[in-house]
This record gives structure tokens, sequence and C-alpha cells, in this order.
């Protein structure tokens, strides 16, 4: 049975800390609380908003991330007075815990479906980046009822596979490499600078830690057809970076038109790691989005 595992106990440890080290760095949430699903327990934290009749948000990360990616992102989405809830990843680094392996894509669409009904949440706008954008899109699709909106942001996989060198590198980060290889990897991945990646910060450091002590045990995302992204009937919104895209670049902009009641953007001068560098103007979007979608 394939799980996600940290590798060794101390090398969970130093992960542990780090992952404290770097929620340290958000707001205090109103509350964490581990949600029971048929797959494994999903950390939840919730930052409750003064708009209690407007649906909340729900935040599902990249891949070694965590909750604590969204630091630079929480202030602003917070600004629109909803409540703003982010979850671990199920089968990677962070506080959830998979007792069950995802063997599907679709695997993914059904712990996402499990916690929300967990935490007793009605209607939701979903956000997700890079491969939390793909557990999104294969969650819309199995649960459409429970998605007000969907805001895919460098979703991978979904719209066009990532060049086959982005591959190697998601190989090398999640590998016990030296240090300067995991480095070339992220700074690959993120589209980042290796100087960037070598910036000591709280999530840089978590996430490093995450790719060095932990396995995960994924299923590779899918190009989803014309006919499943046709299928989708609450609105969507497509964030795509101008350079270094995983999701495809013009091209994945091109397929994510076709999209009905899509609005797509290109971010220019943006890499795959979008929702750090425009983090203001792209909560701006999102509320016009969510306002909208009502």
């Amino acid at each position: 049975m394939k799980l996600g595992v940290f590798r060794s106990d101390a090398g969970r440890e130093v992960y542990l800390r780090a992952y404290d080290t770097a929620m340290a760095e958000l707001p205090r949430p109103s509350f964490a609380k581990d949600v029971p699903t048929s797959l494994g327990t999903v950390r939840a934290y919730g930052w409750t908003g003064s708009l209690a009749d407007r649906e909340p948000v729900v935040l599902l990360p990249g891949r070694s991330s965590g909750v604590p990616m969204w630091g630079e992102n929480l202030s602003d989405l917070r600004a629109s007075g909803r409540t703003i809830i982010a979850l671990d990843a199920l089968g990677d680094a962070g506080m959830s815990v998979q007792t069950a392996p995802l063997n599907r894509f679709e695997d993914q669409g059904t712990w996402v479906e499990e916690a929300l009904k967990g935490l007793g949440l009605n209607r939701v706008h979903m956000v997700g980046h890079s491969f939390g954008g793909a557990t999104s899109a294969a969650h819309a699709l199995q649960h459409p009822a429970r998605v007000a909106s969907l805001a895919l942001l460098e979703p991978v996989f979904v719209f066009r596979r990532p060049p086959i060198s982005m591959f190697f590198w998601a190989l090398v980060s999640n590998l016990p490499v030296p240090k300067s290889w995991r480095d070339h990897a992220l700074s690959a991945i993120g589209g980042v600078s290796v100087d960037d990646v070598r910036t000591t910060t709280p999530i840089s450091v978590m996430i490093e830690t995450g790719s060095e002590h932990f396995a995960a045990a994924l299923p590779t995302p899918r190009r989803l057809n014309d006919g499943e992204w046709a299928s989708l009937t609450m609105p969507v919104y497509v964030a795509i970076a101008s350079h270094h895209s995983m999701a495809g670049g013009e091209p994945g902009a091109v397929r994510a038109r076709r999209i009905p009641h899509a609005m797509v953007d290109v971010w220019p001068h943006t890499t795959h790691s979008l929702p750090m560098q425009v983090h203001e103007a792209l909560a701006a979007r999102l509320n016009t989005f969510w306002d909208n979608a009502r």
C-alpha cells in the first residue's frame, strides 16, 4: 500500500519545526481542525470573515507547500470579508495524515469532498494553485453542486502536460538528493532563480525540508478533455503565468477560454509562483470574480 510518509522520524521532527515556524508568520487562524475522511485525516485552518452570508473560500496548495504557502495572500483575501479555509493536501507534506492510497486522479476529489462535508460547508469558492489547481478541478467535476465558483491558479496537467524537463525536476525535488540538486529543481519548478530558492525564509525552509524528508505517493493529474471542461456549470477563473508556466502558457489559456462561464488571465511578468508574485492584484481580481459569481 503506497502512502505519503516521512522518510524518518528525525526528518519528520525537522519538518514539523519548519512548518510551525512558517505557520507563525500567518495571521492567527480562528480555528484548526483535523477532519476524518475515508482516505485519511485532513488538517484545515479557518479565518472567520465578517460577511457570514457569503460562501467561504477554500484554498488548496501546490506540492510540498501546505497551508503556509498562502502567507502572502491571506491578508489580501481576507479583505473581502469572506471566511477563508485552507487545507493541507492529503498524501503530501503537511499536517494531513494519509491512511489509504490515492490510486486515481479522481481520488483527490473524494478526500476534498469528504473534508468539506466534515467541516459542515455547503457551497464554497474553490481556489487551487499548481497541483492544488488540478485537485480542485477533479473535485469540481465530481461534485459541482458543492462549488459556487472554481479558481485555478497555474494548474498543472489539466490543460496541457508540462514540459518533459519538469517531470525530471519534479522527480529530483522529491528524492533524497544533495541540496544543490534540490535547489535547482525547486528553481525550475517555481520559475525563480536558484538564489531566490536559497533565500532563507520560513516558507522556503518549510518547502525545502518537505521536499527532502517527505516521500509523497500521489497520482499524476491528467489532462481534462473538452467535454469535461464543458460540463462545468459554475463560474471558472483561470490565472496563467506569462513565463515558465506549468499550466501551458498561452496554448493553455486558449484551451481554458473554451470553458463555459470562464474568465482567463495571462498575468504578465509572472512565473509558476504567480499567486505570491501578484498577491494584491490577484486578490482584487478574485474578489470581483466571487461577487459576480453570486
